[in-house]
């Protein structure tokens, strides 16, 4: 007999409950400005990524999630900024998959969730190259703050809580691929 996963009652919450209210534009824009500062930490560690966005600089590209957008512009030093709200997007990301569960469980198993893709294609394969070729090396940077070995034994400790979990997802899409029994 098949189970129901725990998280199906939650999801259909989030799914179905609408806020009556929207972040305040400030903190909307400042985890806006946060999210970047990220991104251009982890290009500046990769100066391919930073060589290939360079032909890239002045365009604009749009991700949406379902009723969150984020902005971006390519500047001149191969890195990204926050675009102008009136900017026209060169190239729109749109993840499909509305289940914010479903894409956490297709990242874990190492999937890219669906997404639609428009404008550029010269832009569009360029993302694609970053998104498949550029990690961060969480190990390195926690390194420096607290020394090569705690960095170490905290880094091991993240990548088993990891596996684990790929692993408790693999078995529960298996589970859910099999379908009830007779």
């Amino acid at each position: 007999m098949a189970t129901q996963s725990p998280f199906s009652f939650v999801e259909g919450l989030l799914q179905n409950f609408n806020l009556p209210f929207a972040p305040p534009a400030w903190a909307v824009e400042e985890s806006h400005r946060r999210i970047v500062l990220l991104l251009n930490h982890v290009l500046m560690q990769e100066p391919q990524a930073m060589e290939r966005l360079v032909r890239q600089k002045g365009s604009v590209v749009l991700a949406q999630w379902r009723a969150f957008t984020f902005k971006l512009r390519v500047t001149p030093a191969g890195l990204l900024d926050v675009a102008d709200g009136e900017a026209s997007a060169d190239l729109t990301l749109v993840v499909t998959q509305e289940s914010p569960f479903a894409i956490a469980q297709a990242l874990m198993q190492g999937e890219k969730p669906p997404v639609r893709i428009e404008g550029d294609v010269q832009l569009a394969a360029e993302v694609n190259w970053l998104v498949d070729h550029v990690r961060w090396d969480v190990e390195e940077d926690l390194a420096r703050i607290m020394g090569d070995a705690p960095a170490h034994a905290t880094a091991e400790a993240a990548r088993t809580l990891a596996q684990a979990l790929q692993q408790f997802v693999g078995k529960r899409a298996a589970g859910s691929d099999a379908g009830p029994s007779a």
